[in-house]
């Protein structure tokens, strides 16, 4: 059983907030922050938060300053990276390998600051490879940037980048595809396969990941 603690943490940019989801025994933590348009009500960061504890693996849900504050709309990313950077001291306060993550916007975030925190490695859930219908609008160097094992996680129709038009990642780093999913990893009912199987592929690619991530 995990235990699930609330903390507030004050950054240069407002106040954030971790929802913490506790493994008894962790050996490693898992911060995952959500994208520029939600929550970590975010389907994909609930499910991690229900199933990674069970593996030794304490969950961080982070929610940036400006959802904090109740906004609507998320400031410029380096407003983003400076709330990021100031919140990671709490993730590191057990003496854990800390595994950078996010979605969306908040895989960014993550990918752009993994080195200089010292990220075991990166989970990018929904990686915004370009804007809808802007394939030329490349976000591929934030990616390829990291500088770390990473994990893209990445929906078989999502409009932000198929998994398809990803570019060769590096050694050490890996793209799994959830079928049918969109950028919210929601899949049509078309598809034949329900929601709990939807996250049942990504909960299971990120606990089998991890070990060989964190070495």
């Amino acid at each position: 059983m995990s235990t699930k603690t609330t903390e507030t943490v004050p950054t240069p940019v407002g106040d954030a907030r971790i929802t913490w989801h506790r493994a008894p025994g962790a050996r490693a933590v898992l911060a995952v922050s959500h994208g520029a348009g939600g929550g970590i009500e975010a389907r994909d960061l609930r499910a991690l938060a229900a199933g990674l504890p069970a593996h030794g693996v304490s969950v961080a849900l982070v929610e940036q300053p400006w959802r904090v504050a109740g906004k609507k709309v998320a400031p410029a990313p380096k407003t983003l990276d400076t709330g990021w950077r100031a919140l990671w001291p709490a993730l590191e306060k057990a003496g854990l390998p800390v595994v950078a993550g996010g979605r969306s916007a908040g895989a960014r975030v993550a990918c752009r600051t993994a080195r200089e925190l010292g990220a075991a490695a990166v989970l990018a859930l929904s990686f915004p490879l370009h804007p809808p219908g802007r394939p030329e609008k490349s976000r591929a160097e934030e990616l390829l940037g990291a500088g770390v094992p990473t994990l893209v996680v990445q929906g078989g129709r999502d409009p932000f980048g198929r998994p398809e038009e990803f570019p060769r990642l590096p050694a050490g780093s890996e793209l799994v595809e959830v079928p049918h999913g969109d950028h919210g990893f929601a899949v049509p009912k078309s598809a034949g396969i329900g929601e709990a199987e939807t996250l049942a592929v990504i909960t299971e690619a990120v606990t089998g990941w991890l070990p060989r991530a964190l070495g």
